[in-house]
């Protein structure tokens, strides 16, 4: 009896151990089928979309139709949102889910396309698709959007003495044979450029649109107002400075517009030009505008005698005679031959290798500043001294050009000294920007 007995409770044992096994094995197949199949429908990723966070699996990301107009009006599927010349139709774009094989529109989701992205704002709901459709719109260009941000435009006619103000907000006009040129004077804080790996300031709108800038500063040290950073080193305007040749941007002995050799500071700013804006930059730059190196003379201080401009021969140049003697500074070039212009220009001399300059000494007059009358607080001061473009005079010995002095005025010096380079440049008439024009947030070209 004994042993039957443990032969019972052993074989029940077995069975119990059997039981509680299969139960194991069923929970272990159970959680394996649950997790895959929770994991099929839950393990989804994030998709920022502005504030709102919307879990899609990665299949469910086809959450965009874009159109685009035709010239016709026609719309037509595209891949990418176009980058500009483009307007959102507000109207006609939506967001929404499907419902039955019907869109339902989501009247609750904002859309906003700006500078060639889309932000989309509160989407909540899973499904939720938009459609978007671009018309072809009116390309705002950077002339008409400093305009649009110059809250005042104001003209000027007393340029005997400094501009010190801050004129943010503020830019003058001139009317010319040209047309309109836009300036800015005074301390202005919303003409800052960036472009081309530096920063700009903006000097004026040309008459035909185009923006005339003036360097200060790479965009490794960032933006600067004073100090060697506003300029690209030191140079003589000319090396040799014994006749009224010198004075020029290009030069032939004897000839008194002469343009058969590179002054030297041509050849430093041609030599910037080609390492750092000609590869990568130079579509964006206007090959219609020129840069204005006045060599209209006269043998006395007031203007009265043409003559001169040749060997030792006591010269007195058209900017003497304008900025000094009258005070009245000009944006007009006097004569062609010294509006230097690269070869596929309409106008000009057509003889510069690059698109670029020198800042004129009557842009400097308009900017604010006026002769040994000094200040701190203008655009075109920088703790330094830098050359303009513009000859002054030749005194029988020694020609001389005007520059912009480190004590905030404008003044002339001797040819062969080494003062500061600050490039000119004109950007296209037809570019685009965006940005505001402060240091913080410069305009930048599209």
């Amino acid at each position: 009896m004994k042993e039957l007995e443990f032969e019972t409770i052993k074989s029940n044992k077995n069975r119990l151990y059997l039981f509680i096994g299969i139960v194991c094995v069923v929970v272990l197949l159970i959680t394996i089928i649950v997790s895959n199949t929770l994991a099929k429908y839950r393990v989804k990723d994030s998709v920022p979309i502005i504030n709102s966070k919307i879990n899609y699996k990665v299949p469910d990301l086809n959450m965009v139709s874009l159109y685009v107009a035709n010239e016709d009006g026609t719309y037509v599927e595209a891949d990418t949102i176009p980058s500009s010349g483009y307007i959102l139709n507000t109207e006609q774009s939506y967001c929404g889910r499907s419902n039955n094989g019907e869109i339902v529109k989501d009247d609750t989701v904002s859309i906003i396309y700006e500078n060639g992205s889309i932000s989309v704002d509160n989407i909540t709901k899973k499904g939720t698709k938009c459609y978007l459709y671009f018309d072809i719109g009116q390309t705002i260009t950077a002339g008409e959007q400093i305009l649009a941000n110059s809250t005042n435009q104001l003209t000027r006619a007393d340029f005997s003495t400094t501009v010190e103000d801050t004129t943010t907000g503020t830019i003058y006009y001139e009317d010319t044979s040209n047309g309109r040129t836009y300036y800015f004077a005074g301390n202005p804080t919303d003409n800052w450029v960036q472009f081309a790996g530096f920063y700009w300031r903006i000097i004026r709108i040309n008459e035909d649109g185009s923006i005339r800038l003036i360097y200060s500063g790479n965009s490794s040290s960032g933006p600067v107002s004073t100090g060697e950073g506003t300029q690209i080193g030191k140079s003589a305007f000319n090396s040799t400075d014994n006749n009224n040749a010198y004075v020029g941007y290009m030069y032939q002995s004897g000839q008194v517009y002469g343009l058969i050799n590179d002054s030297t500071i041509k050849g430093v700013l041609d030599t910037w030009y080609e390492d750092n804006i000609q590869a990568d930059y130079a579509q964006y730059l206007s090959t219609e505008a020129g840069f204005c190196g006045d060599r209209s003379n006269y043998t006395n201080t007031s203007g009265t005698t043409v003559g001169g401009g040749t060997g030792t021969t006591q010269t007195y140049y058209g900017a003497f005679i304008r900025l000094l003697t009258n005070r009245t500074p000009t944006f007009e070039c006097q004569n062609n031959s010294d509006l230097y212009t690269v070869a596929s220009s309409s106008q000009g001399n057509k003889v510069l290798d690059y698109p670029i300059g020198l800042i004129t000494a009557d842009e400097v007059v308009y900017g604010g500043l006026a002769y040994n009358d000094t200040t701190i607080n203008n655009y075109l001061y920088t703790e330094q001294n830098y050359w303009t473009m513009t000859p002054s005079f030749f005194d029988g010995s020694y020609p001389f050009v005007f520059y912009v002095s480190s004590s905030g005025n404008f003044s002339r010096y001797f040819v062969s000294d080494s003062f500061g380079v600050r490039p000119v440049i004109n950007l296209s008439a037809d570019v685009t920007i965006t940005g505001s024009g402060t240091v913080f947030d410069p305009y930048k070209v599209q």
